[in-house]
């Protein structure tokens, strides 16, 4: 079915700061592929409210995105299910502690394949499609790009990946397609075995300009703002962090 309403694929869409994108996305007349993995309930929850405020104007799609196999099919019904597709928004990633001396092939191949890998084949699969409507990639980055954060190597060297990834797409896939970064500071804190003590939790709050952490919803607006308001930006990172990179 063809539609005039833009189409956005949102990974990682159930929770945190993929649910506050989608929330944004839908308000504004999106119509949303909710990607998740683990967190079905709550994917589940967020798409019906969407679809009680507008009929069939959300959809599920469950997949390890670790495993490529599973995203030409991702790709496909998220392009099939309206007829196009606008926006691909890479948001999913793994966050965890990797002690330098400690990790594991195992620990690297996980947050390289999660964070890098799949956001790259993803958008890789999707350009076609996004090339059709002019459309855009928006990937999330993180400001400890430019600021390591201790006992993350792997995960600060993913997401460096994720910057170069940025430019390198926007060179590739223009002029037809723009690919922005958004590079968040702390956004919300992070949770089970990644939990930052108070110490840290204050430490972070007084690095930052603005002297507190941000929201979800802070990125959210940044997303749409490159979706919708950014027709001459391309292959830019934009720190969304509170001035803490000052």
């Amino acid at each position: 079915m063809k539609t005039t309403t833009k189409v956005a694929l949102i990974t990682g869409a159930a929770r945190r700061i993929g649910a506050a994108i989608a929330i944004q996305l839908h308000r504004v007349g999106y119509n949303l592929i909710l990607h998740y993995h683990h967190s079905k309930k709550e994917a589940e929850t967020l798409c019906s409210s969407f679809n009680q405020r507008r009929s069939h104007s959300a959809v599920l799609f469950e997949a390890e995105l670790r495993d490529i196999t599973k995203l030409p099919r991702l790709v496909e019904s998220a392009a099939g299910e309206w007829g196009r597709l606008d926006v691909l928004v890479n948001n999913a990633s793994c966050f965890r502690k990797t002690p330098l001396g400690q990790v594991a092939e195992k620990d690297w191949d996980e947050l390289m394949d999660a964070n890098l890998k799949a956001p790259f084949f993803l958008s890789q699969l999707a350009s076609p499609y996004l090339a059709k409507t002019e459309g855009c990639i928006i990937n999330l980055a993180d400001i400890h790009v430019e600021r390591p954060f201790r006992d993350y190597s792997v995960y600060c060297i993913s997401k460096a990946g994720i910057v170069a990834l940025t430019r390198i797409l926007a060179k590739e896939l223009g002029p037809t397609i723009r690919v922005n970064a958004i590079s968040p500071g702390m956004m919300m804190w992070p949770e089970g075995e990644n939990t930052l003590s108070d110490h840290l939790q204050q430490k972070i709050i007084n690095e930052a300009v603005l002297k507190r952490i941000g929201r979800p919803q802070d990125i959210a607006k940044a997303v749409l703002f490159f979706a919708r308001e950014a027709a001459y930006i391309t292959g830019q990172v934009l720190a969304v962090d509170g001035g803490r990179l000052l």
